[in-house]
């Protein structure tokens, strides 16, 4: 654990000692680690001095960018006025401002907030909401569905790999493919079913985006079963993929929206869940259940003066717009750059949520005709995580989606310069020239997992 002056750092020493000792050896194997020590808008920087740009956002959580001086301000403001952070015998004023602005956000159809810290809390609040608004238990969810890691929302994620060791998990959750209508109402059918979760945009999966109408007859198969329809909107929320919320150009507004992420823009813990007061009525209306749900940091008063600065900004920035007009253009440009590339089959996303998917093609030549197996277990093992080192090594910080490291991830800030889309196409498709043949790519992992054995796996 030695950075690239040979000294050790005793912050990530400890960190191996007492958080993570997994995560730092796995950095060690193709010599990820850096120490991240400074960031501002969408550049950060490392204890050795490299600069870097952000396309990862801590997973579309930074949409202003690292730091941004109003939002500073703004925490800096609520120190300032001595206010209450916490109050439990009492309206909490700061949450029923920002829950107001958050249903006119949603044309007030969404209009009772129920506030927590992260969106794997926010899945669960929604879980609860909808057994106790319908009296049925059965929650219905897709297939390569990510939606958090709590043990509630771990049993509606579609991959067992996170979800195997904990079973056995809540009784009565279902799995079914994703952008499959049929099967949904199969689902449906079969059971009293409490609610049906799914993303818009299935960003852990791979960046898998649902054919035109999908969610529009899904809610309305909703309705006609008597299922409240939630929509994960935790990663695509505030503006990422080019309108406020993925729901808005779908035609239809969800029972339960989530939010997260976004809400606190990488500066304070919060998530929501947006129920229909009837819902919610029907779920915690009375004083026999008006406590049933919360906890102790929700809705406290410095995270929701923080979002709706948050709010403010992304309607006077048109962070919304940013991301639609940008993230077309960086769709285009990687597609034209990478266009007849062998191991690259599609780009694909919306708005600054972007998927480079690698893998055989038809075109690819005789290696992806005669062994596609072994170039697509090349690829969702190996080829996602090398382009992600060698784009670090060139000073740009991206990931391939967290279930499928197939399909490298792009997500920048909203406000992103369009010399960084241009930077990140240039050194994309540079890297990619290199590896057009399945060799190259297995000598140069080869001579770099050797070279970090014989150096202990340094960090």
């Amino acid at each position: 654990m030695t950075d690239e002056r040979g000294r050790h750092h005793p912050s990530v020493e400890r960190y191996a000692d007492h958080v993570n000792p997994a995560f730092v050896k796995l950095l060690g194997t193709f010599g990820y680690g850096r120490v991240f020590v400074r960031a501002k808008g969408a550049r950060l920087w490392d204890d050795a001095g490299r600069e870097y740009v952000d396309f990862l956002s801590a997973f579309g959580a930074m949409n202003l960018g690292h730091n941004p001086p109003a939002l500073i301000a703004a925490m800096h403001a609520f120190l300032d006025d001595e206010m209450v952070n916490l109050v439990h015998v009492g309206p909490q004023i700061h949450a029923g401002d920002l829950a107001a602005e958050l249903a006119a956000l949603t044309g007030g159809e969404l209009d009772v907030a129920m506030f927590s810290l992260s969106g794997s809390e926010a899945v669960e609040s929604a879980i609860k909401l909808a057994r106790a608004a319908t009296g049925r238990t059965r929650v219905l969810y897709t297939k390569n569905a990510f939606h958090g890691n709590g043990l509630g929302a771990l049993s509606v994620i579609g991959h067992g790999r996170l979800r195997d060791p904990f079973e056995p998990l809540l009784p009565e959750c279902g799995e079914i493919p994703f952008d499959d209508l049929a099967a949904l109402e199969a689902g449906l059918g079969a059971h009293r079913c409490a609610c049906f979760i799914v993303e818009p945009i299935q960003a852990e999966a791979g960046v898998i985006v649902p054919a035109d109408g999908y969610l529009k007859e899904a809610k309305a198969l909703c309705e006609k079963h008597g299922a409240l329809f939630v929509l994960d909107e935790v990663q695509t929320g505030m503006g990422r993929t080019g309108s406020m919320f993925a729901f808005e150009e779908q035609g239809l507004v969800p029972d339960v929206l989530l939010l997260g992420k976004g809400l606190g823009a990488g500066l304070v813990p919060i998530s929501c869940a947006l129920a229909k007061r009837k819902v919610h009525q029907k779920a915690f209306g009375s004083a026999e259940r008006f406590d049933l749900h919360g906890s102790t940091y929700a809705a406290n008063a410095l995270s929701c003066r923080v979002a709706r600065e948050i709010l403010r900004l992304t309607s006077e920035l048109d962070l919304s717009g940013q991301a639609r007009r940008k993230g077309e253009r960086l769709t285009r440009a990687l597609a034209e750059r990478t266009r007849g590339h062998p191991f690259v089959r599609e780009i694909r996303g919306r708005g600054l949520l972007v998927g480079v998917e690698l893998g055989p093609t038809e075109g690819g030549g005789l290696l992806n005709r005669l062994v596609p197996g072994l170039v697509d277990a090349l690829s969702r093992k190996v080829f996602g995580q090398w382009l992600s080192m060698r784009l670090l090594e060139r000073g740009i910080l991206a990931q391939p989606a967290s279930q499928q490291w197939n399909v490298l991830k792009l997500q920048p800030p909203l406000d992103v310069d369009d010399a960084d889309l241009e930077l990140v196409v240039r050194h994309t498709g540079e890297i990619l020239d290199q590896y057009r043949e399945l060799l190259p790519l297995v000598r140069d992992v080869g001579e770099r997992l050797g070279k970090q054995m014989r150096g202990g796996w340094s960090f």
